[in-house]
């Protein structure tokens, strides 16, 4: 080994990428707590501006889709214009939205200032992960992403109890004025900490990727979100016909591409495509049933929106608590046993949802839950770690852009899926059962079962999972950005 390539491995120290980690989580978390905040509060919003929930679902929806049409640009312009750069503008987009979101005085002007929000928030996490991705030595990789995750895991569901709180005590504004200070204490961090990537000699934006790319992720999202209604309704149909065939004509094009907007040619690597639906498999099952639970406690349980909330903590306290230690088994023994314990642990706390009666107690349903939470610690971050090391370490800013974009649309399929069924399967109980609530309680039921056998369908999957191969060309690329960065410094 050349006296260069030692003077690139031996100055790191984790401490050197403490500072960049915490930016990125505290960008990461203020943006993903807005993605639940607004449900709990729905019901103050709609009463104080004197309207309808069908309209103000759009400020909901109107969010979704505004993340889900950024998301494929992030790749593309941290390469164009730097990470740091673009990562700090998008935070402050963010919490000037926010700021706005927080003073509307119309339903329109409050739709109007969270699509400005989702402008902002959709870049974050996929370039944040990014960067500390490219930060991060391989040998130390599940452990720093592992520290990345906690905010994935943590704030949808804290989301529920600060929202409840808020509600409750004080008013629905504060859910939206409490970025105002986040995003104040991410910008400097940001600014202080966050290397100075070297940009990248890029092509063109791919003009007909740009158009395509939002009109088929937003109308996907949009579609799946308004099915929770009816699969065959007008908005329904209209979102799934026109997202979908945009995204058809989007995978042809981009194949095409020399520098497409988003690399889809990285599904040639077999390690990726079975992480990544693995990972897609694990969304659906957990992101469907963080749904349903709260549904469960305020409809079937009668709780308010901040007992709800407190219910649902210890989840994300285990998930916390297990997530660095799944990050530091990953560097040791590799995402397949991880991911088959966790997924198996998710299983087995969706199982025992699904025997829920009137009888259970709330310690049997926080215990199911901290179980659950410690399954998503020891699998989610280790699965989607594997996911980015399964590709070429040259395109992981586009890589990061094309699962985050997938993602909003696993989500938007799980939880328009899970409230599909649960309609229709409570109406189907009640036309058996007498009494409205044992129908219901067994439509829950057969729910959980439902996002049980998902879970167990990944778990199954992640037997096939293996250690990404690296090969000399992506070695050698390695060896270059390596060079690159300490060139470039902080």
């Amino acid at each position: 080994m050349s006296k260069q390539n030692e003077a690139v491995e031996t100055p790191f120290n984790i401490k050197t990428i403490i500072g960049p980690v915490m930016a990125v989580i505290i960008g990461m978390i203020m943006v993903i707590l807005d993605s639940t905040v607004v449900n709990v509060a729905m019901p103050g919003i709609v009463e104080y501006f004197k309207s309808d929930l069908d309209t103000m679902q759009w400020t909901i929806t109107g969010y979704t889709l505004a993340l889900s049409a950024v998301i494929p640009l992030a790749g593309w312009m941290s390469d164009r214009f730097g990470a740091k750069r673009i990562f700090l503008i998008t935070i402050l987009f963010f919490t000037i939205g926010s700021v706005l979101c927080s003073v509307a005085q119309s339903p329109e002007q409050l739709i109007i200032y969270r699509i400005i929000q989702g402008l902002g928030g959709g870049m974050v996490a996929p370039i944040g992960m990014a960067i500390i991705f490219r930060l991060a030595p391989p040998d130390k990789m599940g452990s720093i992403m592992g520290m990345l995750g906690i905010p994935m895991l943590l704030a949808p569901a804290l989301g529920p109890v600060i929202s409840g709180w808020f509600v409750e005590f004080s008013t629905w504004h504060w859910i939206f004025l409490i970025n105002l200070p986040i995003g104040i204490i991410a910008l400097i961090v940001g600014m202080k900490y966050l290397p100075n990537f070297e940009t990248k000699t890029v092509p063109s934006l791919d003009k007909f990727g740009i158009i395509l790319a939002p009109i088929a992720f937003s109308m996907l999202a949009y579609g799946v979100s308004e099915s929770s209604t009816s699969w065959t309704s007008k908005e329904t149909l209209t979102g799934l016909i026109v997202g979908g065939v945009a995204l058809l004509l989007f995978i042809v094009v981009e194949l095409r591409q020399k520098q497409p907007l988003l690399e889809l040619r990285v599904f040639k690597s077999s390690d990726f495509t079975r992480s990544i639906l693995i990972t897609w498999i694990m969304q659906i099952a957990l992101f469907g049933s963080f749904l349903i639970v709260p549904l469960y406690l305020q409809t079937v349980k009668g709780y308010g929106a901040f007992e709800t909330g407190l219910i649902m903590l210890p989840q994300a306290v285990a998930s916390a608590l297990m997530m660095p230690i799944g990050g530091k088994l990953y560097d040791k023994v590799g995402a397949r046993p991880l991911a088959l314990v966790g997924l198996t642990v998710i299983t087995g706390a969706l199982y025992l949802f699904s025997t829920i009666t009137l009888d259970s107690t709330n310690v049997f349903i926080i215990l199911t839950l901290a179980m659950m939470g410690a399954g998503m610690g020891i699998s989610m971050m280790a699965i989607n770690t594997h996911v980015l090391q399964s590709a070429p370490r040259h395109l992981v800013s586009r890589v990061t852009s094309l699962t985050s974009a997938a993602q909003q649309v696993m989500v938007s399929f799980a939880v328009a899926g899970m409230a599909g069924f649960l309609t229709s399967s409570t109406k189907d109980y009640m036309t058996k059962i007498a009494n409205p609530l044992e129908a219901m309680i067994s439509a829950y039921g057969d729910t959980f079962l439902l996002a049980a056998g998902i879970a167990l369908a990944g778990a199954v999957l992640s037997i096939i999972l293996r250690k990404p191969v690296v090969s000399d060309i992506d070695q050698g690329e390695l060896d270059e950005e390596a060079k690159s960065s300490m060139m470039v410094g902080h």
